[in-house]
Formats: structure tokens, C-alpha cells, sequence
């Protein structure tokens, strides 16, 4: 009885919205302290413990280029190359708000920083120009999933910590699926901009001169992923020199370059990437110790006799697991999920003879999802509050968007040669 007291209170603390990283803490500490018998120091040792990584100074430094890129002057560049290459098309703002989350996917790394820029920059114009509320927050959601997929992700570097994964792999692996996000979503939107006869942004495609003058204009930051990428390819860095490198790439780019980053937000930048760090790695500490209870009860060996028992095919369990995960969304963060559920399940994935790479790209796919996926997908209350709309209005329209989403992740599932075609054909 006392083993599922932990299960019930975390359950608990959850429903009255209490701080995840808290939660996974308190929910524990009763059990260690009166059930195991364990003495508090050496819980307190296997919290400290987790950050006893080089490989975790990745976070911290994507994290830092990321608050950077708020402030750097890129997003506008990006922006402007965006509507050039696909403003033409009916629905042009839409696209266009769907390829900017791609570029910005290998510069910003964080769905909750992109949608909070689209929401201030692009979700205005699209108003003006006569496109719904609804529609302009449902794109937006949707799109930003696909920056916390394209490197630097940061959920493919924490699923590679908790996996014993390669870093420099998992970032390879997440082009793939973005590419695939990218395009489904701007079928959509062609789609509905035709039904609902949404407007393109500029009246005719730009010429070759503009497109050339636009891509100059954003080399700098488009030269970014490929510096990222060959630098961990040719081992010239590692994931968390390459993290530093890029924040101080991007601090340069946008206060020497660009010149839109004056030094006095630096302050402000620090304390945005210090939150945000603190807030990822507590989560990850307070999952080690609710580990570590899985473990002291054997959670994971049922769970995996369990699955055993039907789960005896590749395809199946990834399914399976893609199921539990899509539920688990609803309600739970998806970083939080992944880091507590992905050491129990990769050990079956691998008995099963699935490719780790893939494994790692359909659970962080999974996790993106449920970002914004009803009731609790933290970019849904992020981005109402911002337009100012109601949450069931929105819900409504992300519904399609969510469904295609959905499909990519399936095709995911089956074809697995979609995640590991990029990182075999750099490591081999």
C-alpha cells in the first residue's frame, strides 16, 4: 500500500496545479523517510547528483542564445526572407508565420519563445489583413512545435542525457521531422486560406533580386544550424561548447551586425535564461529522486513484464507508447514526462530492437504536441491571454492543426528511416 502512496499524492498536487518540480520532490519525501527507510542525506546526494554532467551545460547555453534571439534583431530578418519566398501565396501570413518557427527553429530552440514572438509581431499584421483570431493563434501554436524540434532542441538534448544517447545524433534526427511539420502545416493552411479566402501578404512573387538581397540580409543567421551542425559532425566541438557557441555567436550577431542588441538588456537576457534553466533543471533533479522510488519499487521491471506481454513487436510498442504519451500530454508537461518516462522505456525499445534515434525523436515529437493539446498545453494559456481570446474559441481552430500534427507523428512511427537518414548519413 505504501508504494502507490507517492503515485496518489503526485496525482494529487497535479490537480490543484502544484509546481511540477515541487510535486515530483514532495511527493516522495513521505515514502523515503517512513516506507524505505532511507536517510534524507542520500536522497538529498541523488538530487545533486543529476547535474554532475558536462553534457548538461548544453541546456544552460541553448537556453542563454535563445533569450539572445528575442532581442538580436534576427527574428525581423528571418521575417522579412520569409514573406519574400512565400508572402505571394493565398494565406501568405500564414505560411509565412509557419516558415519563420522553422528558421527560427535552429536558432531559438524554445515553442514558448517563438509563439510569444509571433504573437507580438506577426499575429497583429495577420488581424489587420482580415485573417480570424483563432486561425492566427492555432497557427501560431501549432508552428511554434516545430522550433522546439528543429536543433538546438533542447528536448532532444535532455532525452539524450536521460538515454545515454549521442547528443550530436538526436540533433541530426530532429531536421527530419521539422521539415515534415513545416510542410504538412503549410498544406493545411493552403487548405483553409482557400475555403475561408484568406489574402496573400504581397501581390505578386518577388523577384530573384529581392530573394537574393533578403537572403543576404539574414546569411548571418541562417549561417547559425550549419556552424552548429558541422562543428559536431567534424568534432570540433562538443554539444555543450557547441550551446556556448552559439550564445556568443548570437550575442555578436545581433550587437556588431545587426546592431539591435544594445548592452543594457543584457541584464535581461541573463535573468530570462537563469529562469528558464533553473526551471528545466529542477524538474530534472526532483525526476531523478521520483526515479529513483521507481526503481526502490521495481516500477519500471513491471511496467516493462507488462508491456512484455503484449508489446512484443517494434511497431506496436511504439505505438503503444505513443498513446500513453499523447494522454500523458494532456496533462502533464511534456519535458517532465519525457525525462521521468524515458529511462523507463528506453531500455525496452532498445530490447526490442528499436533505433534509440528514432525512440528519442518520437517521444520529444510527442511532447511538443502536447504543448498544445486541451486541457493543460502550456502554449494554449500562453498565447489566449496575449490575443486576448477565449480558450474555447482557440481550442476549436487547433483541433486540424493538432490532427496533422498527429499523422506526422504516425508516419514517424512507421517509417523510421525519416528519423535516422540524416544522423547515419553524417556519423555513419
Amino acid at each position: 500500500m505504501m508504494a502507490i502512496i507517492p503515485l496518489l499524492i503526485l496525482l494529487i498536487l497535479f490537480i490543484i496545479g502544484f509546481p511540477i518540480g515541487f510535486a515530483l520532490m514532495l511527493c516522495v519525501i513521505p515514502y523515503f523517510a517512513w516506507a524505505a527507510g532511507i536517510p534524507m542525506d542520500v536522497v538529498i546526494q541523488r538530487f545533486v547528483s543529476s547535474t554532475e554532467s558536462t553534457s548538461l551545460l548544453a541546456i544552460p547555453f541553448f537556453i542563454t542564445a535563445g533569450s539572445i534571439m528575442n532581442y538580436s534583431g534576427i527574428t525581423e530578418k528571418l521575417l522579412d526572407l520569409c514573406d519574400l519566398l512565400i508572402g505571394h501565396v493565398r494565406g501568405g501570413l500564414g505560411h509565412v508565420n509557419i516558415l519563420l518557427s522553422a528558421m527560427m527553429g535552429g536558432l531559438s530552440g524554445s515553442c514558448a519563445a517563438d509563439a510569444a514572438q509571433e504573437c507580438k509581431i506577426l499575429v497583429p499584421e495577420m488581424v489587420k489583413k482580415g485573417y480570424d483570431k483563432p486561425f492566427c493563434a492555432a497557427v501560431t501554436a501549432s508552428s511554434s512545435l516545430i522550433t522546439c524540434i528543429i536543433p538546438p532542441s533542447i528536448g532532444l538534448v535532455v532525452y539524450a542525457y536521460c538515454t545515454d544517447t549521442s547528443v550530436g545524433k538526436m540533433l541530426a534526427a530532429g531536421y527530419m521531422p521539422g521539415i515534415l511539420m513545416t510542410v504538412g502545416l503549410m498544406l493545411l493552411v493552403v487548405f483553409l486560406a482557400r475555403k475561408r479566402n484568406y489574402p496573400p501578404s504581397r501581390e505578386q512573387h518577388a523577384s530573384l533580386k529581392e530573394i537574393i538581397h533578403g537572403i543576404g540580409a539574414a546569411l548571418w543567421a541562417l549561417g547559425l544550424p550549419v556552424i552548429l551542425i558541422v562543428g559536431l559532425r567534424c568534432g570540433i566541438f562538443s554539444a555543450a561548447e557547441g550551446g556556448a557557441i552559439v550564445a556568443v555567436y548570437a550575442l555578436f550577431v545581433g550587437t556588431v551586425v545587426y546592431r539591435k542588441l544594445p548592452l543594457s538588456k543584457l541584464p535581461e537576457i541573463m535573468q530570462d535564461a537563469v529562469r528558464s534553466t533553473c526551471s528545466v533543471m529542477l524538474v530534472m533533479c526532483a525526476a531523478n529522486i521520483f526515479s529513483y522510488y521507481l526503481s526502490w519499487e521495481s516500477i519500471p521491471q513491471k511496467i516493462s513484464q507488462f508491456l512484455a506481454a503484449y508489446a512484443t513487436n517494434p511497431t506496436v510498442f511504439l505505438l503503444m507508447v505513443t498513446v500513453l504519451f499523447l494522454i500523458i500530454g494532456m496533462f502533464m508537461d511534456g519535458t517532465t514526462a519525457m525525462i521521468i518516462m524515458a529511462p523507463i522505456f528506453g531500455p525496452i525499445a532498445k530490447n526490442l530492437g528499436i533505433d534509440m534515434v528514432q525512440f528519442g525523436v518520437v517521444l520529444v515529437v510527442n511532447c511538443a504536441i502536447g504543448a498544445i493539446t486541451p486541457p493543460f498545453g502550456v502554449v494554449i494559456y500562453l498565447i489566449a491571454p496575449m490575443l486576448k481570446m477565449k480558450v474555447d474559441d482557440f481550442i476549436k481552430e487547433l483541433m486540424p492543426f493538432i490532427g496533422v500534427l498527429v499523422a506526422i507523428l504516425l508516419l514517424l512511427v512507421f517509417c523510421p528511416g525519416l528519423c535516422t537518414w540524416i544522423p547515419n548519413l553524417i556519423y555513419g
